[in-house]
């Protein structure tokens, strides 16, 4: 038990002090890691290089993944982007075990470890040097070495406990079964201590400790690389559409990369023999196995992005059927750049594209708004991801907008006979104001999350009156829809004044019968809530109605 305790803690101190290094690398780079990103991955060798960069910066490819997963989640990167630097990050988390195994196994680690932690100490403590990043590097580095002797030295010698190396033994008699058998050990392993490197570093101890022979440390260091997708996996629940599949496509890929190695497994090992000094296959040598363990890793993972990285799109296209969005369309990415052609001068076919995009757009927050009722009118239905689902859908939409305007004001610079001012001032105000429904919807639904998690009270005869309101505003949004891109009529802008009063007209009743209610009594929060549903409500039947306006100038 004495033995098996101190293993754990020579682990932990590992894990302890990688996990402060870590933090302070990053705090030390700071922003200028989600600038290396943004600049980087233009393309996707270019994002291979960054995910590379990174990781062998922090030290983590699970700090990197998470990363990933968050910039995807808030719209920084898109799908592929994502998938190049995770690729890359594979590769640059083996730079780990080539430390270890090249510093952690030839020198007394402790001659390193206490003076990195003695010259780290001033900067940590001292708010005169006001650097106290670097003293968590230093102090950091020092710990995972320190941690690492301990687990060198608690891992007990193979020749007094013969029975260790006999019940591995018996699981190598099983041919691809034992492989995959061991793929399995390593992948739990990373999940148990949540860390590709520290369990890298343990695979390195058994072997350099001849508990494990390099077959078999191979296999495991191929399960590791599985297990280390489980942080990224967890980093995405509850995130957005594409957050989720970019944490999919780093399962997918590294998945991948197990079965083809599985098929060429002992030519490879072959290869990694050839290319690392000292042959392996003669008998356990301690101090080669962690040198051809770490070139089996890097290798493993350079030729595996090298031949995914030309399937990217294919994996794409793959994780968005495994994990489809919920939109009316992919919320992914979106352009519409005007093109010149003489064809465009005439004022009808300048049209024809812009209608098409504002089609999609009035579509899209009809959606959002109807999304929107359906969980706030079932307050016990679970929220699941409708709030990111909704901010993808409203990111869209501002894009949308963007691009659009963009468009408009590009094709009557370039053509001036495409139509008169009237109507380039209407379509953009069109625009905005269908940009501004989507915003509305989406604070909306951030007041039906907040009823869902204060678990508010509203008044049953409250939602029942909300019901019809809430049906006239939608009714509107689809009135615009169908009349959308066309001059509206004299009777036709009536009925859309007439809706409008009737949206105002509830909005007082709602609003009074609100005040009653918080008279006699009735829940604060919960009443100050339905009014703000019914303020952002109202909002869209103006919006609508302004659109109603603008129509009017599409001649």
């Amino acid at each position: 038990m004495h033995q098996i305790l101190t293993i754990a803690g020579s682990l932990g101190l590992f894990l302890f002090g990688m996990k402060i290094m870590s933090d302070g690398i990053q705090k030390a780079a700071g922003d200028k890691l989600k600038s290396i990103l943004n600049m980087m991955t233009t393309n996707r060798i270019a994002a291979v290089f960054t995910g590379f960069f990174i990781t062998a910066l922090v030290q983590s490819s699970s700090a990197t993944t998470v990363m990933i997963v968050s910039f995807v989640n808030a719209g920084l990167l898109n799908l592929s982007q994502a998938i190049g630097v995770i690729m890359g990050a594979n590769i640059g988390t083996t730079v780990t075990g080539w430390i270890v195994a090249i510093l952690g196994f030839k020198f007394k680690i402790t001659t390193m470890a206490l003076p990195a932690i003695g010259i780290g100490l001033p900067f940590f403590f001292s708010k005169k040097f006001n650097k106290k990043e670097i003293g968590e590097i230093l102090i950091g580095f020092g710990l995972l070495f320190l941690g690492l002797g301990f687990l060198k030295d608690s891992v007990p010698d193979i020749k007094n406990h013969p029975e260790i190396l006999e019940f591995i033994q018996n699981l190598n008699g099983y041919g691809i079964g034992s492989m995959i058998l061991f793929v399995i050990i390593g992948g739990l392993i990373t999940v148990i201590v949540q860390s590709s490197s520290a369990a890298m570093a343990i695979t390195l101890t058994m072997a350099y400790s001849g508990w494990i022979d390099y077959p078999t440390a191979a296999a495991i260091v191929l399960g590791e690389n599985v297990g280390t997708t489980i942080t990224a996996y967890l980093a995405s629940m509850g995130t957005s559409v594409n957050a989720r599949r970019a944490s999919r496509a780093h399962t997918l890929f590294n998945v991948f990369g197990v079965i083809w190695m599985l098929i060429l497994f002992k030519p490879f090992l072959i290869l990694v023999d050839i290319i690392v000094p000292g042959d392996i296959f003669t008998g356990i040598n301690p101090v080669i196995i962690p040198a051809h363990l770490a070139m089996f890793h890097t290798l493993f993972n350079l030729v595996n992005t090298s031949v995914s990285i030309f399937f990217i799109p294919q994996l794409v296209f793959f994780v968005r059927k495994l994990v489809p969005g919920k939109g009316p369309i992919e919320m992914e990415e979106y352009s519409f750049k005007y093109i010149s052609t003489a064809i465009q001068d005439t004022p009808e076919f300048f049209l024809i594209p812009i209608k098409k995009e504002l089609y999609i757009l009035t579509e899209i927050v009809e959606e959002m708004f109807s999304r929107f009722w359906i969980v706030f009118s079932s307050p016990d239905k679970k929220m699941g991801t409708e709030v990111d689902d909704l901010k993808d859908m409203e990111d869209y939409t501002d894009k949308m907008q963007v691009e659009i305007t963009q468009y408009i004001i590009d094709a009557a610079n370039d053509s001036p006979q495409s139509g008169n001012a009237e109507r380039i001032s209407a379509l953009i105000r069109i625009v905005n104001e269908l940009e501004s429904i989507g915003d509305a919807c989406y604070n909306l639904i951030l007041l039906a999350e907040r009823r869902y998690q204060k678990k508010l009270i509203i008044d049953e005869a409250a939602l029942y009156d909300l019901k019809p309101y809430s049906e006239i505003v939608h009714s509107f949004i689809g009135f615009i829809k169908k009349h959308l891109n066309r001059y509206l009529d004299d009777n036709e802008l009536k009925e859309a004044e007439e809706m409008e009063t009737k949206v105002d007209n509830l909005r007082h009743i709602l609003k009074k019968k609100a005040q009653i209610r918080l008279q006699n009594g009735s829940n604060v929060k919960g009443e100050i809530l339905y009014i703000d549903v019914v303020r952002h409500v109202e909002h869209i039947g103006d919006y609508a109605m302004n659109i109603s306006e603008a129509l009017r100038h599409l001649r």
